[in-house]
This record gives C-alpha cells, sequence and structure tokens, in this order.
C-alpha cells in the first residue's frame, strides 16, 4: 500500500511516523540497535491514534470517510473474498465502472457483492466517474440481484459514493426511475441482503444498493441525505457551515445506531481504517459472516416481512409542545 496521506488533525501521528520512519532508515545505515526507542514510539503512536480517533468531530468523520488512501470495494474483494468474477453491463446501454459486481465466495459461500468504486488516481476517478454511478450502473447492480435471488445466494452491498451522478446524460437515461426501481425491488428480494457503508454514504446514490435486512456501517463512514457542503449551502447560505451541519444532520456511524437506521457498526483500528487495511478487513468480514448467518437460517416470507417491518418502522413523529 502506497504511503499514508494525512489529515489535519493527523499532524501529531504523522509526525511520530516520520520519527520512527527515520530512526529505522539510521539503524539500518549504521547498523544500530533501535528496538527501545522504537518501542516507546510505537506506544506514543498507539496512544495518539486513540486518542485521535475516540473524540473526533462529525465533520472529522467527513474527512475520514473521504480519506483517499481508505480502502474500496476492491480492495475488500482482495482482502476478503476468494473466487472473484466481475460481471459486466446493465444489458440495455452500457457497463458503468462506478459500480462493481459479481459473484465471489466469502469464507466458502458464494455471494453476490456489489459496491460503489472510485479511482485512486485521475485517470482511474474519470473511468469510474469518481465513485458516482449513471442510471446504467444501478440497472447492473439491479440485474446482478435478480440472478442471486434466481440462485438463492445472498447479496452484500458496499455503499461509498457522494452521490448519483446528477449530470444531463444521466437524468436523460432515467436516473431517478433506476433508483426508484431499486428501492422496490430490494425490498421484495427473496434472499438475505446485507449492505455495509465503507465510507460516503450519499443520498439516493448509496440508497439505491442499500436497502437491505441489515445495514452496517464502518466506524468513520457517513451516511446523509446530502452532503455537510450541500447542506450549509442551503440552509446558511454558505459551504463553511458544514461543521454545524454535520452535527445537525447526525450522520455518523454512531448517530444512526441509536437512531436504528443502522443495525451495527464495524469498528475500525485506531488511526481509521486507511492506517490499517488488513485489521478493517478482518472486522469487515467478521460482520458479513455474522450478519448472513443469522439471516440465513429465517423462511423467506418471514424474511421479507420483517425487512418492511424494518423500513416502515423507521423514524417518529413528536407533536409540537
Amino acid at each position: 500500500m502506497a504511503t499514508v496521506a494525512h489529515l489535519d488533525f493527523e499532524r501529531a501521528i504523522a509526525e511520530v511516523e516520520e520519527q520512527m520512519h527515520t530512526l529505522r532508515g539510521l539503524a539500518r545505515e549504521r547498523g544500530l540497535d533501535v528496538t527501545t526507542e522504537l518501542r516507546s514510539l510505537e506506544r506514543k503512536l498507539n496512544g495518539l491514534k486513540a486518542d485521535t480517533f475516540r473524540n473526533l468531530a462529525p465533520i472529522e468523520r467527513v474527512q475520514v470517510a473521504r480519506h483517499p488512501r481508505r480502502p474500496y470495494t476492491l480492495d475488500y474483494v482482495e482482502m476478503i473474498f476468494t473466487d472473484w468474477v466481475e460481471l459486466h453491463g446493465d444489458r440495455m446501454y452500457r457497463d458503468d465502472a462506478s459500480i462493481v459486481g459479481g459473484w465471489a465466495r466469502l469464507d466458502g459461500e458464494t455471494v453476490m457483492l456489489i459496491g460503489h468504486q472510485k479511482g485512486r488516481d485521475m485517470k482511474d476517478n474519470l473511468t469510474r466517474n469518481f465513485g458516482m454511478p449513471h442510471p446504467e450502473g444501478y440497472r447492473k447492480a439491479l440485474r446482478l440481484m435478480k440472478l442471486a435471488e434466481k440462485f438463492g445466494r445472498p447479496v452484500v452491498t458496499m455503499i461509498d459514493t457522494m452521490g448519483a451522478y446528477p449530470g444531463l446524460g444521466a437524468e436523460e437515461r432515467g436516473q431517478a426511475e433506476a433508483i426508484a426501481r431499486n428501492l422496490r425491488e430490494m425490498a421484495a428480494l427473496k434472499v438475505p441482503t446485507v449492505a455495509v457503508v465503507i465510507g460516503e454514504g450519499g443520498s439516493g446514490g448509496a440508497l439505491a444498493i442499500g436497502v437491505t435486512d441489515r445495514v452496517l456501517m464502518l466506524e468513520n463512514s457517513i451516511y446523509a441525505v446530502i452532503s455537510a457542503e450541500g447542506c450549509a449551502a442551503i440552509l446558511w447560505k454558505d459551504a463553511s457551515h458544514r461543521d454545524k451541519a454535520a452535527r445537525a444532520m447526525r450522520i455518523t456511524a454512531e448517530d444512526l445506531l441509536e437512531l436504528k437506521v443502522i443495525d451495527d457498526v464495524i469498528l475500525e483500528p485506531p488511526g481509521g481504517a486507511h492506517s490499517d487495511w488488513e485489521a478493517t478487513g478482518a472486522a469487515l468480514k467478521a460482520a458479513l459472516l455474522k450478519h448472513i448467518g443469522e439471516l440465513r437460517p429465517m423462511e423467506i416470507d418471514a424474511l421479507r416481512q420483517k425487512r418492511l417491518e424494518k423500513y416502515l418502522g423507521m423514524g417518529e413523529w413528536r407533536a409540537g409542545k
């Protein structure tokens, strides 16, 4: 994995990491034993990571969720799945690379895996459209869900998008209809379904692959109807109020678990998912196995009824005094 970029609030962590890197370099060059010094710095580093990430403000979690070195869907494919066979196209218009999907095995069980995919550099981001799907991406996702239903296999989706692509071409090809159809069809699928928000969960673009039996979130991911900047621009006419908007919208995993919008929070290693891909992948795999294991024995009719009750039961209305 390439060198990790650091956010503003990670500067102290970056300084200690740089000290450790320099010390290791000197040890190699001069044949020095720096074990004691490295252990001391490692303890300091672990403490800084724990303290920093334990007290993140909502807007700081937004930054972590968008971190360019955070694992994406295809990274998790390599880490926790085997026998990946990617499937392409919506059989109507084209293949949309901002959504990937295909068969994979999770601890030996065949599942249909579908997820948003961002790029690592400008060329890749242009190919992936910065992880913002067109309608054909959502139609591809639905085609693969129906294929999983045909063969009675669980569906796993990974959510990581700013939102569905709002361009003129996407609107002309039926963006709203594609999202709406996915919401309806996912609500009625006759197989167990689990969604995981692995980074950004933005608006209908996220929800279009998120109407599942269980919705999980990585600890530093976000899930919202609009970006913090967009909300601030609408409510306060100034995007710089994004920190206030992030707090008001309650977009963090902790908030959404309390509100019963999601079902579980997957803890990330100290320093966030971008600092330790392997530990994050192991935690995600364990959570998927747990929830799929709980859903698999359920009768189909009971599964669908419980899914319906889950979404109808969200939200509450309180009369004003």
